[in-house]
Order: structure tokens, then C-alpha cells, then sequence
């Protein structure tokens, strides 16, 4: 689950006070048990920075956590306490994205726009089930709190004879506060999957 994650990462947090931490990135620290858990979408994940593992504090270990794990820790390491600003902007408005977020680094939007195939209904009874609050773009978008400072948003126009149907993901203007462009590419990945998946 870790193998992502680099261990130099989790000997940084090992080191960092842990209630700057927790103000930063508005998660809690057990001291006892030398764990940080912190809300990735709406779901609890315990990060162990001495033992460098994480997991899901509710006990399931599905795949689609993956990046998220990956997400979580570099999230602690760089949150900064400033607030939404609710203003979205789509990774290439990211700077340096237009050169990052090409090639190996696309966003793999298509896993959304392949999955629902036109269905509008499918893809916002997804998003729905996911906690995602209805934002008026697109033919259908939903917002989504992926932690407390970063929030995602999912867009889905439908297709027509000319053009496939498409999904984009967009990100509040702060995402660049917090993430480096390859830490936002691991959370799209995970938000791509887990939109995209059928479970």
C-alpha cells in the first residue's frame, strides 16, 4: 500500500511538530499511538510515520486508495492554513502544468467520460453517492471536499455525433499552496479511479 511513497516522506513527518501539523492540515495526531488520521474523501485514513504504514481506520484495504495514501502524506507535509478560496482553475493553470500535465502525466479523465458513456443520470447518481454537491457548469459537475483545504471538482459534458463525451477535473485556486504538480497528478489519478470505478 506504501510502495508508492517514498520513505524519506514519511521520516520528514516523522519529524515535524505534530500540532503544526494538525493545524495546517486540519487532521488529528494520537500521540500515544504515533499516528496522524486525517478525512480523505469522507473517509478516515491513520498515517504512521515511525512504522511508515497507513491505513484505513475503518479496516478496509481497497485499492482505489492507492494514490490517496500517496496524496494523504505529502498533504500533511505541505498543507498550509489558508482558506478555500473558491475559485476553480483546471491543472494546466497549475504553474508549470501546461508542460507537466501532458504525456505520462495527463489526467486520465476518459476513465470518468469511458464509464458513464453519454449517461448524464449514471454519472450524477456517482457523484451523488460520493458526496459530491451539484455545481451549475457543464452539463452535469459536482464538487467534491477530497480533505479539508482541497476541494475537486468533477465536469461531464455529454457527447453528440461530432464530439465523445468528456469529463475534466477542476481544482481550487489554493490546490497550488499545498500540492506540487506531481502530488496533484497522484490525487487525480485517484479521483479518476474511484469516479470511474463501479464499486
Amino acid at each position: 500500500m506504501t510502495d508508492l511513497i517514498d520513505p524519506v516522506h514519511f521520516q520528514d513527518l516523522s519529524t515535524r511538530d505534530p500540532n503544526d501539523v494538525c493545524r495546517r492540515a486540519g487532521c488529528r495526531y494520537d500521540q500515544a499511538e504515533d499516528r496522524y488520521t486525517v478525512s480523505v474523501w469522507n473517509e478516515d485514513v491513520n498515517i504512521f510515520p515511525h512504522s511508515m504504514t497507513i491505513e484505513s481506520a475503518g479496516g478496509e484495504r481497497q485499492e482505489r486508495h492507492t494514490y490517496f495514501h500517496l496524496f494523504a502524506v505529502h498533504y500533511l507535509l505541505g498543507a498550509q492554513a489558508v482558506n478555500i478560496a473558491d475559485s476553480w482553475i483546471s491543472e494546466k493553470e497549475v504553474p508549470g502544468g501546461a508542460t507537466f500535465f501532458r504525456g505520462p502525466h495527463r489526467i486520465p479523465t476518459d476513465m470518468v467520460s469511458n464509464r458513464f458513456n453519454n449517461d448524464i443520470d449514471a454519472f450524477s447518481q456517482r457523484c451523488i453517492t460520493l458526496g459530491g454537491e451539484p455545481i451549475e457548469m457543464a452539463d452535469a459537475a459536482y464538487g467534491f471536499r477530497i480533505t479539508d483545504r482541497i476541494p475537486v471538482a468533477a465536469l461531464y459534458w455529454q457527447g453528440d455525433d461530432d464530439f465523445p463525451a468528456e469529463c475534466k477535473l477542476l481544482y481550487d485556486r489554493t490546490i497550488t499552496a499545498h500540492l506540487a504538480p506531481d502530488v496533484i497528478y497522484a490525487l487525480a489519478v485517484g479521483v479518476c479511479r474511484r469516479l470511474g470505478s463501479s464499486a
